[in-house]
């Protein structure tokens, strides 16, 4: 390995030194569209492949990449954060850039540090965030289908879901919105926050918890959206979940309207700005504002 090392920083201006290992940390956001997840997978294009194959690229040897994550195909990421060892041949900051000359267009590294050998992306993390958009105007918008679920076959009632996902707030075993296929050996989360809003033709609907269960962020939004449209009342959404029901969970929403929003950390070595609200939000002015700014 270490003439692999070697070989790959010969020509630099950095001094290889290969017997000195650093944990870096990465910010990454990447557009789920073409990616089948973040978990490399035989004979598909993932988030964790290309990253890795691009670290590779560099160092001369295969590095493995840990997130802080999983998200399913399709799904995107503001602020996902992974971690990686490697020889201190390039200073840490620096690979921000590195890597951004040779990943595709659908990846950004955002930035990079330096943490501590114990610091872990995955097992750190004291929570995640997840935002899922709906578009519910009836005409169709190009420009936010990529990032939303453009759901207009009824009217949904805000008001209703988010009273539905109050009772969510706290430690809960919420088995009725864990995928099969998972390889977590219990269904139990700490959910930290729940919010429904509306913002004229957007409801935006995030949760903060300890962890997400497979495919949970997706099965929740599918069966809230039956509450919105008062197929179900609050209180049967609470007793389906708390019962475990998972039977009764039937349709999971589209992934494009999922990202992964942000991860929090207690020693965290990148700005607030980095990392913290880096998705941005769609907004479309009401027939009124049209009509004021038009006269």
């Amino acid at each position: 390995m270490q003439s692999s090392w070697t070989a790959a920083a010969s020509g630099s201006d950095v001094e290889p030194t290969p017997e000195k290992l650093q944990r870096v940390a990465l910010v990454i956001q990447y557009l789920g569209t073409y990616f089948h997840g973040w978990q490399r997978q035989p004979q598909q294009r993932t988030v964790q492949e290309e990253i890795e194959n691009a670290l590779q690229s560099v160092l001369g040897c295969p590095v493995v990449l840990h997130g802080a994550g999983r998200t399913d195909a399709g799904v995107h990421a503001a602020a996902q954060v992974a971690h990686f060892d490697a020889p201190a041949i390039v200073p840490s900051h620096r690979w921000a850039d590195i890597l951004n000359h040779r990943l595709p267009s659908d990846i950004v590294i955002r930035a990079s540090a330096t943490v501590d050998s114990s610091w872990h992306a995955r097992f750190s993390a004291l929570w995640r965030r997840y935002r899922y958009s709906l578009y519910t105007d009836k005409r169709p918008n190009l420009f936010v289908r990529p990032f939303s679920w453009h759901y207009y076959q009824a009217p949904l009632n805000e008001v209703l879901m988010q009273e539905a996902l109050a009772p969510m707030v706290g430690r809960h075993h919420l088995a009725a919105f864990h995928r099969a296929g998972s390889s977590r050996p219990h269904s139990w989360v700490e959910v930290q926050t729940a919010q429904c809003n509306r913002d004229g033709s957007f409801i935006h609907i995030e949760l903060q918890a300890s962890g997400f269960l497979y495919g949970m962020m997706r099965l929740l939004v599918g069966l809230l959206v039956q509450v919105g449209r008062g197929l179900r009342s609050p209180a049967e959404f609470t007793e389906l979940w708390t019962a475990q029901r998972r039977d009764q969970v039937r349709y999971a929403a589209p992934p494009q309207g999922l990202c992964l929003l942000r991860v929090g950390y207690l020693d965290f070595p990148f700005p607030t700005e980095l990392w913290f609200d880096t998705q941005p939000k769609f907004t479309l002015p009401t027939v009124s504002e049209l009509e004021h700014s038009l006269g």
